[in-house]
């Protein structure tokens, strides 16, 4: 069966089965709103075929998200397959793969293991990867080499609808807002005063569009998240705010932009096993990793697609 490539999927949609030059593959609906899991494709080979890598990206681009299961793939050929998407840029402070210098192992539990990161922080927020940077990352590959037998998903949700469903009255207030963006606030918290001044100064705030129209789908999205975001850059006009205190409201209305990825009619959820391989568009999605696994070994790889400026 061959089915248009282009075909919204709607609640209650069947697995789809795609027919490309080289591969016979299945895609399934997660839910209404976002992700897509693939059965039946082998990676590896994705990275070596066109056409497939084409369909993929359309895909990619329709779901946000996409779940790969069962795949033995090594290091190169993970690293041949996230650079389909985009370029790669490898981590600030590594070390990387030594078989594939643009992966980052991101390794917990097993500190034994060489040219691994021995993962502290817990990333069990909402968020989008690296919005402190004038230039956020485009999107990320993770694949799964070793996780917990419970526990550990990572939760995805859909910023473009987050954007859709906001309020009229609410859309007109963010349109032409900034936020600034600041690493700052969420590592920099644990840190000693100086040292904690020494990092602001490192990484200066950046400046970004609230609601961010996408480069390749041309969708608007909602671009603020809990970690990094910290307040309304121009919110203060004189059009909009008569007293001080409506000048305090701000504060509120950035909570209550913050809060929207929570919603569940707007999420995926992933359980892990040794295998799966996750792709999602950093624009477009927020992701929490649930951190509900104690101290239970977990080994992933990670590929970061470069992004560039927003608009």
């Amino acid at each position: 069966m061959k089915t248009d490539l282009h075909q919204k999927p709607t609640a209650g949609t069947p697995p789809r089965t795609r027919l490309s030059r080289k591969a016979t593959y299945t895609v399934e609906t997660c839910t209404p709103a976002i992700g897509a899991e693939i059965t039946g494709l082998d990676l590896a080979e994705a990275g070596r075929n066109p056409d497939l890598a084409a369909e993929l990206r359309a895909l990619w681009l329709d779901r946000k998200v996409l779940f790969f299961r069962q795949q033995s793939i090594s290091a190169p050929d993970l690293q041949a397959f996230a650079e389909l998407f985009g370029t790669l840029e490898p981590h600030p402070t590594g070390p990387m793969h030594p078989d594939a210098p643009l992966l980052f192992p991101i390794y917990r539990g097993t500190s034994d293991t060489p040219n691994a990161v021995e993962q502290v922080s817990r990333e069990n927020i909402w968020h989008n990867d690296t919005t402190y940077t004038a230039t956020p990352a485009r999107g990320a590959v993770l694949a799964c080499e070793l996780c917990p037998p419970t526990g550990g998903d990572t939760l995805w949700a859909n910023m473009a609808m987050a954007w859709e469903r906001l309020p009229d009255a609410v859309k007109e207030r963010i349109d032409g807002l900034y936020a600034k963006h600041s690493l700052e606030q969420y590592f920099g918290a644990q840190m000693p005063r100086e040292k904690r001044h020494e990092f602001a100064d490192r990484l200066p705030a950046v400046e970004h569009p609230v609601v961010v129209t996408h480069p390749e789908t041309g969708e608007k999205c909602l671009f603020v998240n809990q970690p990094f975001t910290t307040h309304f850059a121009n919110y203060f006009d004189f059009e909009s705010v008569r007293f001080g205190q409506d000048f305090a409201s701000s504060g509120a209305l950035l909570d209550y932009l913050k809060a929207q990825p929570q919603h569940p009619e707007l999420q995926v959820r992933l359980k892990w096993r040794p295998g799966t391989v996750a792709l999602w568009d950093n624009l477009l999605t927020q992701h929490y990793a649930v951190s509900d696994y104690g101290d239970a070994p977990r080994k992933m790889l990670r590929a970061t697609l470069k992004g560039g400026p927003l608009t």
